[in-house]
């Protein structure tokens, strides 16, 4: 049975890599502090927490002096709040943010864990990018290690995820948008009971893309088919595709980020939509719509990119540890 983590051998064990960690914060603040943003908090405690198809979110309660009681949930990320505060003018901002999952574990996930996530108004996609492969320089080695994968930041890869498909899995998944049984077909594989596009779609990019992502230097994969917008705005060049990138490193999933959707009916649409599946899923009805997110970007979210970052990850390539357990002072088991 393992000892708790409070153990002197046990936090000895671990130390290495917590001390890494300390640094690697001290690190991020400043690296935004220098570029002019303002670290803001958020609460944790919220009557939406998102609106992820496939998030699983933690329940808890608010007690009111005169005895009322308001389910409140634990929020899988900030950005609602975040972009509130960028409606109401608050300019650049970032958030070291703890954040939770409710039955994600695993050397990647605990169901607790830390997000980084900023804002700039203003910011598209290439300046998003510059500036992640920014940060990564200023607060990592040249040359990184971890869970045996070596990289090198000393250069980076784009490339879009229709490349990606093209490349890794043979087919063409813009042309294919929506249709499973030819997309199955493209890729030579065979469609399951009930598997819809965007099951086989991630399917194919975990089993046949993402081997390939963030190895010898850090990938940004970016223009989303338009069915995994989630948050971002279409490209005007070309409505397939959604303004998004994710970034891996080390093999790593490591940060999700988007050119902000600002329409606010486009935005509710969407939200409808993802409620309809996720209920449809998980067989009930969670929580509220989030009407003051609404409300902000109906009252006017600036053109912004924003990007939402896994900090215990990021931690875990800095230090070189296998699991993410060793970059964590104590984790509830």
């Amino acid at each position: 049975m393992p000892q708790p983590a409070w153990t002197p051998e046990s936090l000895a064990a671990r130390l290495p890599f917590l001390r890494r960690r300390a640094r690697l914060a001290a690190a991020v603040r400043a690296f935004f502090t220098a570029r002019g943003y303002c670290e803001v908090e958020t609460p944790a405690a919220v009557a939406t927490p998102g609106e992820e198809v496939h998030l699983s979110a933690f329940a808890t309660e608010r007690l009111a002096p005169d005895g009322q009681r308001r389910t409140l949930w634990l929020h899988t990320s900030p950005e609602f709040a975040m972009k509130k505060l960028l409606a109401g003018g608050a300019g650049p901002i970032f958030q070291l943010a703890r954040v939770w999952r409710n039955g994600e574990r695993s050397d990647l996930h605990s169901p607790e864990f830390t997000m980084l996530e900023w804002y700039r108004p203003g910011a598209g996609m290439a300046d998003l990018v510059a500036e992640t492969l920014a940060l990564l320089r200023a607060v990592l080695p040249p040359v990184v290690t971890c869970r045996g994968v070596t990289t090198d930041l000393s250069a980076a890869e784009q490339v879009t995820v229709a490349a990606a498909f093209a490349r890794h899995v043979g087919a063409d998944v813009l042309a294919t948008a929506g249709d499973a049984a030819t997309l199955a077909a493209a890729a030579g594989e065979r469609l399951r009971a009930g598997e819809s596009w965007e099951d086989l779609f991630f399917r194919l990019l975990l089993a046949r893309i993402e081997p390939h992502l963030g190895r010898a230097h850090p990938t940004f994969l970016t223009h989303w088919p338009a069915e995994q917008a989630a948050l971002a705005r279409r490209d005007p060049a070309d409505d397939r595709v959604a303004e998004r990138f994710e970034l891996f490193v080390c093999g790593i999933e490591l940060a999700n980020a988007f050119v902000e959707l600002t329409d606010a009916a486009e935005q509710r649409a969407r939200f409808i939509a993802d409620r309809a599946r996720r209920h449809a899923l998980t067989g009930r009805a969670d929580w509220p719509m989030d009407e003051d997110f609404l409300a902000a970007l109906e009252h006017g979210l600036p053109p912004c990119a924003g990007i939402a970052l896994g900090f215990d990850r990021l931690a875990m390539i800095a230090a070189g540890a296998d699991r993410i357990e060793q970059v964590l002072w104590l984790a509830e088991r």
